[in-house]
């Protein structure tokens, strides 16, 4: 009895602290159909965590939110590590560099920073600091909120494009605009991306070093890997680049890159000819062969702004992704849009409103339960000296 008394007075100590530590509740759909999403082209990084505070202290938030989503899934199909987060638009420079310290280079949307990108067409970032300040075009896909008139707009100016998405608010669900989605699946000129694929594939006009000849009526290309370029950005992920060849009169016959079409929208390697022109999007690294139909003089020209020669891309930053299914399930029959989808944890700071009484429903229940067991023991005890009693005063048969 005396152990059971001990232990109901711990429970009743302790149960509420345990309970209180308790902060947040995972994302359970980030291993399962978050899987699919990464395999689609979608990517994940950080919005923040219920526990922390971005102004308070925004490199512990940046280290926790990125352990959240390293061990519980890769950030994209180019690359393992998170590299783009939600930043608040009061925190200073050097918070934003601490931040970035942490491995997040991208920060949207809208910071308040003075360096910026792609806050309009015009607006092509050249530093990395740049990217502190990820601008905001195109507004929401919420229906009564999204414009499909501006969205077209920004689009036709160029550059990229940030939309953004929140799928449920409170306990209302948002519905999106299908008409503007309709829109953008309906064009072509447009490379539907991430903000991690859309700053790799930045980096690589600021540093990159190909070797190339022509021998037999092959023509070989490597993009290659080198130190000096790698640590410029390291950080970023290695993902197709897509470069232009002039080739003369010559025509492809064979190469070890697939073909694709000249609208495909989302990121991948490949290769297609118009003219005297040659598209090849190649990873960084790779060697790769084109035999043609004659020997020819040709020249690399470079590399386009954007994958496959676009004229634009977009994105949709899905903010404070808590629910992956709810934020993600009326996309799931669309092909070309790609999301980068923002995760949070669950909160809980609703639910630990109801910790104190559940603290003194235990302390409650422990009482009672010590009163009941002393009340019971008392009553033994009281029964048994009655019995004794009798038993002593009793007749004596012999």
């Amino acid at each position: 009895m005396r152990l059971v008394v001990v232990v109901m007075l711990l429970t009743a100590t302790f149960a509420p602290v345990v309970l209180a530590d308790v902060k947040w509740e995972e994302d359970g759909w980030l291993a399962t159909i978050g899987l699919e999403h990464l395999q689609d082209g979608d990517e994940f990084g950080c919005y923040g965590m219920p526990n922390l505070a971005w102004q308070a202290d925004p490199g512990a938030m940046a280290l926790e939110c990125r352990n959240y989503i390293e061990s519980r899934i890769d950030a994209s199909q180019w690359g393992e590590n998170p590299i783009s987060t939600f930043t608040p638009n009061d925190l200073s420079a050097s918070q934003h560099t601490t931040v970035a310290n942490q491995g997040f280079v991208i920060h949207g949307d809208n910071t308040g920073q003075s360096a910026t990108a792609w806050h309009s067409a015009d607006d092509v970032p050249v530093s990395e600091y740049d990217w502190f300040d990820l601008g905001r075009r195109g507004g929401s896909l919420e229906k009564g909120m999204s414009d499909i008139d501006k969205i077209s707009s920004e689009l036709d100016s160029g550059g990229l494009v940030n939309m953004y998405w929140i799928g449920r608010i409170n306990d209302a669900t948002v519905r999106h605009d299908g008409d503007v989605v309709d829109m953008l699946s309906a064009r072509d000129d447009v490379w539907f991306t991430t903000w991690g694929e859309a700053y790799s594939y930045w980096t690589v006009e600021r540093c990159y070093q190909f070797d190339h000849n022509l021998s037999e009526k092959t023509l070989m290309f490597e993009h290659q890997d080198t130190i000096a370029c790698s640590s410029s950005a390291p950080n970023a992920w290695n993902v197709p680049v897509t470069w232009v060849a002039n080739i003369s009169n010559a025509t492809v016959l064979q190469s070890n890159l697939p073909e694709m079409d000249s609208d495909e929208s989302n990121l991948k390697e490949g290769w297609r000819q118009e003219g005297e022109i040659l598209y090849f999007t190649v990873l960084k690294g790779k060697e790769i062969h084109f035999n043609l139909s004659e020997d020819v003089e040709y020249d690399i020209t470079g590399r386009t702004k954007f994958f496959n020669n676009k004229s634009s891309a977009l994105t949709i930053a899905g903010h404070s992704t808590t629910d992956l299914f709810l934020w993600s399930k009326r996309f799931d029959g669309n092909e070309e849009l790609r999301f980068t989808w923002l995760i949070s944890p669950r909160g809980l700071d609703e639910g630990i409103a109801w910790l104190p009484y559940a603290g003194l429903g235990v302390l409650l229940a422990s009482v009672s339960g010590i009163w009941l067991l002393l009340k019971k023991d008392a009553l033994a005890h009281s029964k048994a000296e009655g019995l004794m009693g009798t038993i002593n005063s009793g007749d004596d048969d012999e």
